[in-house]
């Protein structure tokens, strides 16, 4: 265990279920989630990455449209993707996770309360049309939307293929696609490794994607598929894509300068 990752757990543990259980509680109260969202989840998880020397610079935050939800689709390389990628994300956003997360004391509690959606792995087709029914729900109330199409962490950190469920679940919302690319997670945390290492970490969000301005869901697909492709550094792409891709040049924003858009 690196020295980085006894810091996040520090942070985690210290500040997690004090937060949580606040949360909580006022959200019961006042009805109210946003409170338990950006002081509690958001902030702890940007805390915890923080403490453990990760540095984040964030481009292309222009794309996201200020007044409507979207699905942001990420590559997928370490378990250090979504405590980065969430708190980045302006407004409040669900995730499609592991619905083993939401039997963690607490923490479980609070994932539902924000309206995180828990997915079962190889589940029932029902479990799947509830799953798929939450996360609609979640984007209709004006919710964003994460989810990492891949379905898996890549193991060698390239670009794998894609899974058809999350571009089913964005055209029967009508939400614009968000394609999220995400380098440098990959060293600081692989994949079956549970230690972390400081270092810098890259999120690109790329130019919003219609999923109605596509006849099929594989050229769908396969437009977010590129457009991760070719935001990546040459040794995240898929192997049989072509090396001369054109990156989108995108003004970068600081992780620290992000700090407002979950403030209480």
């Amino acid at each position: 265990m690196t020295f980085s990752t006894i810091k996040l757990a520090i942070v985690y543990l210290a500040l997690g279920p004090p937060a949580g259980i606040l949360g909580i509680l006022y959200s019961l109260i006042t009805g109210k989630t946003d409170i338990l969202y950006k002081s509690g989840l958001m902030r702890i998880a940007r805390f915890g990455t923080q403490a453990a020397g990760v540095r984040v610079t964030l481009r292309g935050l222009e794309n996201v449209p200020a007044d409507r939800p979207c699905v942001f689709m990420a590559n997928h390389a370490s378990n250090l993707d979504p405590p980065i990628i969430l708190p980045l994300i302006p407004g409040r956003t669900s995730i499609l996770m592991k619905s083993s997360l939401m039997r963690i004391p607490i923490l479980g509690t609070a994932m539902r309360m924000g309206k995180f959606v828990p997915i079962e792995r190889g589940g029932s087709l029902e479990g799947s049309r509830r799953s798929v029914q939450a996360a609609s729900d979640a984007i209709r109330s004006g919710l964003h939307l994460l989810v990492f199409p891949e379905g898996t962490r890549s193991p060698d950190g390239r670009l794998t293929s894609f899974k058809k469920g999350s571009f089913f679940l964005a055209e029967r919302s009508g939400a614009p696609i968000i394609p999220v690319a995400i380098s440098g997670t990959e060293r600081l945390m692989p994949k079956n490794s549970a230690g972390i290492h400081p270092g810098d970490v890259q999120v690109t969000y790329l130019p919003l994607i219609e999923p109605r301005d596509y006849p099929t869901r594989n050229a769908l697909m396969e437009a977010v598929h590129s457009a991760i492709s070719a935001a990546l550094p040459k040794d995240l792409r898929p192997v049989d894509l072509p090396d001369k891709l054109t990156p989108i040049a995108l003004p970068f924003v600081s992780h620290d300068v992000l700090s407002d858009a979950i403030a209480p």
